[in-house]
């Protein structure tokens, strides 16, 4: 008896539920399809396409070689399988991406026409979408009552491993064949940075686990320090699961490491935002934004991308994004306010920007964060808070550590002017060698005045 588990985003053994049922009943055929025209507008960016192609060959080599890749369509490709070796059920875990939704619909009604078993489980959430709902039985809009209320519910656990998984064969198509690779090698900063699969993921929670829990309160937002997880790639991508994450930061920390594990809900809420209101994934929750005066400015698009606006905090991120797939959490809040109040360019530009770039690009996490910061969706910042990137960096980078890390070209600035080297006093620049304009831009707006053209923009909906 062979049962087909289609793997997607679980690239993983541990906590993974499709796959222990599986090898409970007899032989597994493990699969992955790569599909990607079937998750447009929303199929993989290039720094996730580069990230699944690691994961995907550290999952083979944790099946010995058993898992079977195939390019899609979904439904076609494990029409094929079942054909081949007389598998009678096809089990997966499910996802909750709207494209995602409808094409497992489709996939489960199909198979189930032609007799087949078809089986979902949960291995990505500690709630999944449709068992919560506010005091008025409807969905969560605010952080806050989401959070509470999930504090009062006992979330699911994992799963124990298969004690023995049995693999069925089936003709093999080598992972190059996917086509996950950039044709042009532009990956060194991400190899240097990330190690891809579940062991990389479960070396990194047991490096946050063995020091980093307690202080992660105090030192999350500063950039130059070493304060947050970095497991949001593998979360996206199943390679660690958050009801594993969250039963050993309790067991461990106790009460102590809530503040670690709100992080969690709060991907929670994103994924139960996007369920729930699935068209946020291209238009503003708040639906008064769809009337907000967008500057389509290609030029300041562009400027912001390359990390040449002449804000070093607001540069270091988008160098350091660029360099690694991945950027700090602050420094995400501040690139994106500046791009969405300071530049007043469409927050789906910004979205589409991290789409393609980061190697953690979550469609529920990238929403709910951009709509945040452009004070359009659920739980926003109100539009009026603008962030100001000096104070902001003088704030949470202040010896301008991360700064320097990612402008080598501002090196030699004293630090009471490297949040804003415009101020520097001409002799003191010319003595270092910085040449704004040159080897370094002057700002391209000035924060005043683009935060009052901000505000008379917000305005203009009321």
């Amino acid at each position: 008896m062979t049962t087909i588990v289609w793997f997607r985003q679980d690239l993983r053994l541990r906590d993974n539920p499709a796959l222990n049922a599986a090898a409970e009943i007899g032989l597994v055929l493990p699969v992955y399809i790569w599909a990607p025209e079937e998750e447009e507008p929303f199929a993989a960016g290039g720094a996730s396409r580069w990230w699944l192609h690691q994961s995907l060959s550290a999952l083979q080599e944790s099946l010995s070689g058993s898992l079977v890749f195939r390019k899609g369509p979904s439904l076609v490709r494990l029409r094929e399988l079942i054909r081949e070796t007389g598998a009678e059920r096809v089990f997966w875990n499910r996802r909750y991406e709207p494209v995602a939704l409808a094409r497992d619909a489709t996939v489960k009604a199909g198979l189930r026409e032609d007799g087949v078993e078809v089986e979902t489980f949960n291995s990505a959430l500690l709630f999944e979408p449709w068992t919560l709902s506010n005091t008025s039985k409807r969905p969560f809009q605010v952080f806050t009552p989401f959070y509470k209320h999930c504090l009062t519910l006992e979330p699911s656990a994992p799963v124990p491993p298969a004690a023995r998984i049995v693999t069925a064969s089936a003709k093999r198509v080598p992972l190059e064949e996917l086509g996950l690779q950039p044709t042009i090698d532009w990956a060194d900063g991400m190899r240097s940075t990330w190690q891809p699969g579940e062991i990389g993921a479960q070396l990194q929670l047991t490096h946050m686990l063995d020091g980093h829990v307690e202080p992660y309160a105090q030192e999350r937002d500063f950039p130059d320090r070493n304060g947050t997880s970095r497991l949001s790639p593998h979360l996206h991508f199943g390679e660690i699961g958050s009801r594993q994450i969250r039963r050993e930061v309790q067991s461990r920390y106790g009460q102590i490491g809530q503040a670690f594990l709100r992080q969690l809900f709060w991907r929670e809420f994103a994924y139960h935002l996007l369920y729930h209101f699935p068209h946020t994934a291209t238009e503003p929750l708040r639906p008064e934004f769809s009337r907000f005066p967008w500057c389509q400015d290609t030029k300041l698009l562009r400027t912001w991308q390359r990390g040449r606006t002449g804000y070093p905090i607001v540069d270091a991120g988008m160098r350091e994004l660029w360099t690694t797939g991945w950027m700090h959490n602050r420094v995400r809040m501040i690139v994106a306010s500046f791009l969405v109040k300071h530049l007043r360019v469409h927050w789906k530009e910004g979205a589409y920007w991290f789409w393609d770039t980061l190697v953690d690009a979550d469609l529920a996490n990238n929403t709910l964060g951009w709509q945040w910061s452009a004070g359009c969706g659920a739980d926003a910042a109100p539009y009026f808070r603008i962030f100001n990137p000096v104070l902001q960096g003088e704030k949470f980078d202040p010896a301008g550590v991360y700064i320097l890390r990612w402008l080598p070209e501002l090196s030699g600035v004293p630090n009471r002017w490297i949040h804003h080297p415009w101020n520097m006093p001409e002799a003191e620049r010319q003595r270092i060698g910085l040449r704004l304009g040159q080897n370094y831009p002057m700002p391209i707006v000035d924060h005043s005045t683009a935060r009052s053209e901000a505000l008379t923009a917000f305005q203009s909906l009321k």
